[in-house]
């Protein structure tokens, strides 16, 4: 990466992040960056990492955690993957293992190589769902405070950014013990969603 990652065209710099091997000495596979995005999308999905069915389809969130996601959203697997309209952005391109409970995090070298020249690129987006604590701790204000507080407190970054939990069946309890989330985040998140893809 000689050249800064500022004066590549957007195609370049694509091409680039799905070559990437920055991490490849610590990952458990071969690496496969797994991203969705277009210079037209309206609307960006931060999540962790791909699992281990993402990184074997090249498909982010295909898997039930995409399947709670798009019904979350109120939007089809067509529409959900239409680059033109929604970018996917993980934390980590890559999936990174498992570990005792579960995947292991993003790897750390991810994020600083690319993020900031890939969300600079991404001019048009208007709604950004900020999925899980790794994408709380990078794109919402306060690092480190609870999740759940993030997510409760959603109308403060609204309507740009929706603080949201990890959609993983992992997550079941939680939205349990949370049942506002899908009683007053997830109709305002549809109608949001609804109306961008509408405009």
């Amino acid at each position: 990466m000689s050249q800064s990652l500022s004066d590549l065209s957007f195609d370049e710099l694509v091409r680039q992040v799905r070559a990437c091997r920055i991490c490849e000495q610590a990952l458990p596979h071969e690496p496969r960056p797994v991203v969705q995005l277009s210079e037209s999308s309206r609307i960006l999905v931060v999540g962790q990492a791909p699992g281990r069915r993402v990184h074997e389809t090249g498909l982010p969130f295909n898997d039930p955690s995409g399947d709670r996601l798009r019904d979350w959203m109120g939007v089809t697997r067509d529409t959900f993957y239409d680059e033109q309209q929604m970018a996917i952005l993980p934390m980590g391109f890559c999936y990174p293992g498992t570990g005792k409970s579960g995947d292991l995090p993003p790897r750390p070298e991810c994020a600083p190589a690319w993020r900031e020249a890939l969300l600079a690129r991404l001019e048009k987006i208007e709604l950004t769902l900020v999925i899980g604590r790794y994408a709380h701790d990078w794109h919402l204000p306060g690092k480190g405070r609870p999740l759940t507080d993030n997510v409760r407190n959603w109308r403060e970054f609204w309507p740009k950014l929706v603080p949201m939990p990890h959609p993983s069946p992992r997550n079941n309890l939680w939205l349990r013990k949370n049942p506002w989330f899908e009683q007053e985040v997830v109709p305002a998140l549809r109608e949001r969603v609804r109306a961008l893809l509408a405009s």
